[in-house]
């Protein structure tokens, strides 16, 4: 037996110019507020930005079973993209107007299995250091209903003024 899963997008795209017109947490604000298109992986992946402060974000998905690997528990991959999710938002939220980041390292720590009865999940991310040229963050994956941690990450991001080298 097969199932078939359907979701939708926005497919417009952010220019770079649009982004860095506002300061990271306004346009954040703007795609929670649906002004601006989510990125098109939190539909495919199907979690979404809830929560965005300078410093903060929050992220929450639902654990279903097009996301298990196989051995029938949720694939990890799952656990970085929201963990990473939220830990470069918390970062942009903290950019003022045009400046940029980027990832330049990210590690995650899973310390328990999520199944499909884990349902929803929530990725909490916020700055630990901010400074002219490098960010540092931190996140933890837990349950919403149980509050069990499922996982932990932590990751350093390059700020930089896009266009500049």
């Amino acid at each position: 037996m097969e199932k078939t899963r359907t979701y939708t997008y926005d497919p417009r795209r952010v220019s770079s110019q649009e982004l860095l017109s506002r300061s990271g947490l306004e346009g954040l604000q703007a795609m929670i507020a649906g002004e601006l298109p989510a990125p098109s992986i939190t539909a495919t992946l199907g979690f979404r930005l809830v929560q965005i402060e300078v410093g903060l974000a929050i992220f929450e998905g639902m654990t279903e079973d097009f996301l298990n690997n196989p051995i029938g528990t949720i694939h990890g991959g799952y656990a970085a993209a929201i963990l990473d999710s939220a830990l470069g938002c918390a970062v942009q939220a903290s950019l003022p107007l045009g400046l940029a980041s980027t990832t330049v390292d990210l590690g995650i720590k899973y310390v328990r299995a999520m199944t499909v009865n884990t349902g929803l999940v929530r990725a909490e991310a916020r700055v630990v250091h901010f400074g002219r040229s490098i960010a540092t963050a931190e996140a933890k994956l837990f349950g919403a209903t149980d509050g069990k941690l499922y996982a932990h990450g932590s990751a350093t991001f390059q700020i930089f003024k896009p266009g500049g080298d």
